[in-house]
């Protein structure tokens, strides 16, 4: 009951989200019946588990079995070219042309796979474009330019992550990283080395993954708040994290979780658990490229469907290569609704525009309905003059999130910018 009137809760909130001046959305935000019924209309085979699970492990474990970084040189240096633009820092100040040139001197890529080491992370890990924790605006005194939208932030990897580093920065602060979704820099205490006895005992083929949302672990004190899709490999009745020598090697560590909080990979592809799943996600603060522990769009997906075995690319243009991509660029607003309920498949389409990503979960009073992490709705004033309206976290919208709000701009109306679906 208690769970019930929590969903309920956040079902209101979402709803509430999408009203300003007294003008309400079109359509009302489903409620936790109306999610169930959605939820009931997916295809609960639309992937082989078993098959898909091995691939996502292929692809996890990948770091560690390469003989490099799999980037070429001048791919994994595109960062540099931030030097070439206006960028502000923490304070709000241009960086300077000796603030790059200190930067990419530490970066030190002529050592760049000179000599390739395996490691994991020992924490939820960010991975940065600079070797730097200073953040990287555009014009933070412009809507959207600001906080949280620090360019300096490539992405988030979660503790137990096995990456294969090819250098460190000059000043050994920092790691050249790849894991298997994305490349960067990471800071060198977040992560251990680790050799072929580790990986042995690690990969138990026995792997659970995380289907709560931001609870603690202990090894014995405070190590993580654990986010969904996180792996944990079972050994016994015990789960492997891992914790580093006065070298920086990585020793295997067995720790307790508790089973509401983790279950065997894969989690079957069915209608409570996509509901469990779903409003493990949902409420969760916008975070860009996984700032501050939290989601963006991309994310978003990629962790939903991970405990069932799928897996998807880091950034939306990526994921779109994860299924068939079927285009409607060329449609109406009017078109577009139809094909997405004629074509999408709840629960296993995305629905893409350039630079987000959102989950198609049905239809309600003839609208599709889609769950996406998102910043905010773009609006602009009689004068011209553009704001924004901050939702700022997972919610589940209609395909014109914000229509009905006063001053909505049509012209960035999210369907209209949508360009395709891909059936997953």
């Amino acid at each position: 009951m208690i769970r019930n009137l929590k969903n309920l809760t956040l079902v209101a909130l979402s709803t509430l989200l999408f009203t300003a001046c007294s003008i309400k959305e079109p359509i009302v935000i489903p409620k936790n019946q109306d999610i169930i019924e959605l939820s009931k209309k997916a295809d609960d085979d639309f992937i082989n588990q078993n098959k898909a699970t091995k691939d996502y492990f292929d692809k996890y474990f990948r770091p560690w079995s390469a003989s490099k970084v799999s980037y070429p040189k001048n791919e994994a240096m595109w960062g540099l070219s931030y030097k070439n633009r206006k960028v502000y820092l923490e304070n709000h100040q241009l960086a300077t042309k000796e603030w790059f040139d200190k930067v990419i001197n530490n970066s030190n890529f002529d050592e760049y796979n000179v000599v390739p080491k395996k490691a994991i992370t020992l924490k939820n890990t960010n991975v940065r474009v600079l070797p730097s924790n200073s953040p990287m605006f555009y014009d933070p005194t412009k809507p959207g330019e600001g906080f949280p939208f620090d360019y300096n932030q490539n992405s988030l990897i979660k503790i137990n992550t096995p990456v294969l580093v090819s250098h460190l920065s000059k000043d050994k602060a920092w790691a050249y990283i790849e894991s298997s979704i994305v490349g960067g820099w990471v800071e060198i205490n977040s992560i251990a080395f680790v050799n072929d006895e580790f990986i042995k005992n690690f990969k138990t083929t026995n792997y659970y993954v995380s289907v709560k949302e931001k609870f603690p672990i202990y090894d014995p004190i405070f190590r993580e708040y654990v986010k969904v899709a996180t792996i944990f490999p079972k050994k016994g009745d015990k789960y492997i994290i891992a914790k580093k020598d006065d070298n920086q090697n990585a020793i295997i560590t067995y720790i307790d979780l508790q089973n509401d909080k983790i279950e065997a990979m894969p989690v079957s592809f069915n209608s409570a658990n996509r509901i469990k799943l779903l409003n493990e996600l949902l409420e969760e603060p916008y975070g860009w490229g996984g700032l501050l522990n939290n989601r963006d769009c991309s994310s978003f997906t990629q962790d939903f469907f991970a405990p069932f075995g799928k897996f998807l690319h880091r950034n939306s243009k990526a994921q779109t290569t994860n299924g068939k991509f079927l285009d409607m660029s060329n449609l109406s607003l009017d078109e577009k609704k139809e094909f997405i309920k004629k074509h999408g498949v709840p629960f296993s389409t995305l629905v893409y525009l350039k630079g987000h990503i959102m989950l198609y979960v049905g239809v309600k009073n003839d609208e599709p309905l889609v769950v996406h992490n998102v910043w905010s709705v773009r609006l602009k004033d009689d004068t011209g003059r553009k704001y924004r309206h901050i939702i700022g976290k997972a919610t589940i919208t209609t395909l014109e999130p914000g229509k009905g709000i006063k001053d909505f701009d049509e012209d960035n109306n999210i369907l209209k910018k949508v360009t395709g679906i891909t059936i997953l």
